[in-house]
């Protein structure tokens, strides 16, 4: 999973060696935080919060796939 995101947020923005993905393991489920550079965090985000939306449903739908609970957060 943590590649998967890795994968879509280095696609998106401006200075793809700037992203990193921790890997959180909480009670029954996993947290995914995500950091990008400062001036691609617009990018990551969207309008109105649109394309974070996208990148947590596909997040996860994969992740219920592998019969796992997962969420994504997207950190300063």
């Amino acid at each position: 999973m943590k590649e998967l995101l890795t994968y879509v947020a280095q696609n998106l923005v401006e200075h793809p060696d700037q992203v990193s993905v921790t890997e959180v393991e909480g009670d029954g489920e996993t947290v995914l935080e995500l950091r990008v550079a400062p001036e691609d965090m617009g990018k990551v985000i969207g309008r109105q919060g649109r394309i974070a939306k996208e990148i947590r449903v596909l997040m996860r739908s994969a992740a219920q796939r592998a019969g796992k609970r997962l969420s994504v957060d997207i950190v300063d």
